[in-house]
């Protein structure tokens, strides 16, 4: 990737005065990319018509080759024409054996009515019968949906707790079974991901029991591992690689930009939020079409009001052409949104990822993403959005959180940073337990699973039958209650199957659940609880019934919580000496006690006071490393209070960067520091993953511990504040609320280790 000039475009006066007032940190230019070209593999020429006269890219041909061999995984970037991939060889396979059925499976509701677009598409009636089956689909409609579709488009959650369990109503349709598509493959990664591999190897065993074995091909954006994430997604071996991109992609310019210092003292930078409306309005009003994506669904809404009321102001034709797009919307509300968007109408999306994928929503000039999306493979993914079919912008706005300051201390190495690996452990005890549960309901277990449960199943279901929820007879196990429903009880998005319920008190309506694990910490009595970019305020968190009661909130403050943590060691797994101190991972018991929270007034952050609380202790089972420091790397006549600082300033900066090095985001990990711990004796330190079981995010933090040190060291030492700030040692979710720190000692310490 290399700088260059451009033609002029709409955004080159935006472009100009970043350039001028140093926003605008680095520029850089994506080529155009000529297209690679073969002759279709044979198919059927009722499907050979429909393609283009000159050929399939050449990513598209190797896919359907594979597909008639085995498993694959395409691995390309955004809209290359990945769907092609596994629509050429399911739709011949259609052609060929009418009463064959397909399975496509997508992360989202928006993806999978794109999808069903395209099927439709292709044009062939009566021989290509797509079908819809979701949350969305009236009631009255999915009888005939089992019956007729031969492709049936669905998501996890509905194929987990709608379609295996009730695989009965399904059975000619699973007896048909000849294919499954999981596209979008690198969203199922941590919590999620975990999940996906049990309800993949449950489809696979439903599958097995009516005779079928469908071929499994997935699609995903570039990652480091997709053929491991393959294979842990499905249980199956020798899945081929297809990542060489035969497709065209026009030039890109790329953008760097950091909002200004208003605070020169304590280093605070603008409203990132205040930043990026400004960036739209100016595309807006240039003319260019644009997307901006945000991490939370009420900055999506403040941004979108924002950008509308400027743009409004400006040019009142254009008051409407700005929309939010979000999680909770109506499916009427949604698909509107799709269409304004794909026709033109609108000139500017605000959304959450819930547009990061695949969805072709035409031809966009420009990609605005608000702070670090978590990896640099969303962040790719979402950038892929510009100049689908002409010269695009990209534009990463960063926010003053540790990860974004880093970037821009070190754009080249930001821009030529390698995608991440994608981390899921399907394992994981609570996770592969719960999941155990649910194929037990479907279908008595025994020693025949093994090849599509895993290794460990028989053991996790002994200890089901220690605890009472399972039978075994002679090496078969069931539930011990045939009527009940596990998989009612079991997230895809938790970790915990335990909950409790969040309800509006002035309307009595169910706003949703909270996991109990994150229940104490969000939903305690007096907590600013936000839910679909609305504001409440915690009335009551009854325990007994467990359900948080919640009025509507409009007060001008938010609130943090003061935690106790304390870390037990279980069971050692791996052990070495690294960088002078004696470096571990392995199981952990977390206990956390929610003792008080802390009001702050909004945008200041100003601390207006503390409120003690009286809850019940939480405790989990988790993976960690941890470090012991010896004498001699920390001086023993240093004085509490500052090795104390300098301990948790250490934690909380290489929490930061652990994410540059696992596919995960900073609210999946927590952490520990004590200057003696009763089972080391020693200063340690400990970071954890923060679901329960882990899901290998602390694993990858030990292999590399080296470049972890490394990295926090580099994050602390170049940032420009005197004392530490929230761009370096300063936590948006340290229980301790960022007490004590010392940026000079941590710098000291992490110093003395990478001397070794």
């Amino acid at each position: 990737m290399s700088s260059r000039a451009a033609t002029v475009e709409p955004w080159e006066e935006l472009l100009a005065s970043g350039r001028d007032d140093g926003r605008l940190v680095r520029e850089a230019y994506e080529g155009a990319r000529r297209p690679v070209l073969e002759a279709p593999p044979p198919l059927d020429p009722r499907l050979l018509e429909k393609l283009p006269a000159d050929g399939l890219y050449a990513h598209q041909a190797r896919a359907v080759e594979a597909a008639m061999t085995g498993p694959f995984i395409v691995t390309t970037g955004t809209a290359s024409g990945k769907s092609m991939c596994f629509n050429l060889p399911t739709i011949n396979q259609l052609l060929a054996v009418p009463t064959s059925r397909a399975l496509y499976l997508y992360p989202t509701k928006a993806l999978t009515q794109d999808q069903y677009r395209t099927l439709v598409g292709f044009g062939l009636g009566k021989r290509v019968r797509p079908g819809i089956y979701d949350g969305d689909t009236p009631r009255e409609e999915r009888l005939a949906i089992r019956r007729n579709a031969n492709v049936v488009l669905t998501n996890p959650d509905m194929l987990h707790v709608g379609i295996l369990p009730n695989h009965g109503a399904w059975a000619d349709f699973f007896t048909r079974l000849d294919a499954v598509v999981i596209d979008e493959a690198h969203v199922y990664r941590g919590v999620f991901g975990s999940h996906m591999g049990n309800v993949l190897r449950r489809l696979r065993r439903v599958a097995s029991a009516y005779g079928s074995e469908p071929r499994f091909m997935l699609a995903s954006a570039t990652i480091a591992n997709p053929v491991e994430l393959a294979e842990r997604l499905t249980g199956l071996e020798e899945i081929e690689l297809v990542d060489e991109d035969g497709s065209p992609s026009a030039a890109r310019r790329i953008a760097m930009w950091n909002p200004p210092i208003v605070d020169e003292a304590l280093a605070q930078r603008r409203s990132v939020l205040g930043e990026a409306a400004d960036v739209l309005r100016d595309l807006v009003l240039s003319g260019a079409r644009t997307i901006c994506f945000i991490k939370s669904r009420r900055a999506v809404e403040l941004v979108s009001k924002l950008v509308s009321d400027a743009v409004g102001d400006r040019d009142p034709a254009l008051a409407d052409v700005v929309e939010p797009y979000r999680a909770g919307y109506t499916p009427q509300q949604r698909r509107d949104i799709e269409a304004r968007l794909v026709s033109g109408e609108l000139r500017c999306v605000v959304t959450t990822d819930a547009l990061e994928l695949g969805i072709d929503i035409g031809a966009l000039d420009a990609c605005v993403v608000v702070t670090f999306p978590g990896t640099v493979a969303s962040l790719r993914q979402m950038w892929g959005r510009a100049g689908r079919r002409r010269t695009g912008l990209a534009v990463y706005v960063a926010g003053e959180d540790a990860l974004d300051q880093y970037f821009c201390r070190h754009p080249d190495e930001f821009l030529e940073r390698p995608v991440e690996s994608a981390i899921l452990d399907f394992e994981n005890e609570e996770i592969h337990q719960a999941h155990l549960l649910c194929a037990a309901h479907e279908g008595p277990l025994s020693t025949a699973d093994a090849g599509v449960l895993g290794p460990a199943w028989r053991a996790h279901a002994d200890a089901l039958v220690s605890s009472g929820v399972l039978r075994e007879v002679h090496g078969v196990y069931s539930l011990r209650h045939p009527e009940d429903f596990p998989a009612a009880r079991v997230s895809l998005r938790s970790a915990s199957p335990d909950s409790f319920a969040v309800v509006d008190v002035s309307s009595g309506e169910l706003l949703g659940t909270v996991e109990s694990a994150r229940a104490f910490t969000t939903t305690h009595q007096g907590a600013v609880y936000l839910h679909q970019a609305r504001s409440y305020e915690v009335v009551e968190l009854d325990l007994a019934a467990r359900r948080a009661l919640v009025k509507p909130f409009d007060g001008d403050w938010y609130t943090q919580p003061k935690k106790e943590t304390l870390t037990e060691i279980e069971r050692l797994l791996d052990r070495r000496v690294c960088l002078g101190v004696e470096l571990s991972y392995g199981v952990v018991r977390v206990t956390e006690t929610v003792i008080a929270y802390q009001r702050k007034h909004l945008p200041d952050h100003e601390v207006i006071d503390l409120q003690a609380l009286d809850l019940p202790q939480t405790e989990f089972t988790t993976r960690a490393l941890w470090y012991e420091l010896p004498p001699d790397v920390v001086e023993v006549e240093f004085p509490t209070e500052l090795l104390l600082g300098s301990l948790h300033a250490a934690e909380h900066s290489q929490i930061a960067v652990l994410p540059l090095l696992a596919m995960c985001d900073r609210w999946d990990i927590g952490g520990l520091s004590t200057n003696l711990h009763p089972q080391t004796g020693r200063p340690t330190i400990f970071i954890y993953d923060g679901h329960p079981g882990g899901v290998g995010i602390t694993r990858r933090g030990y292999e590399v511990f080296e470049t972890l040190v490394g990295d926090a060291h580099r994050l602390i030492g170049e940032c420009p504040c005197e004392a530490g700030c929230p761009s370096c040692v300063q936590s948006p979710k340290c229980g301790n609320l960022n007490e004590p720190l010392s940026k000079a000692g941590s710098l000291e310490l992490m110093a003395r280790m990478l001397e070794r």
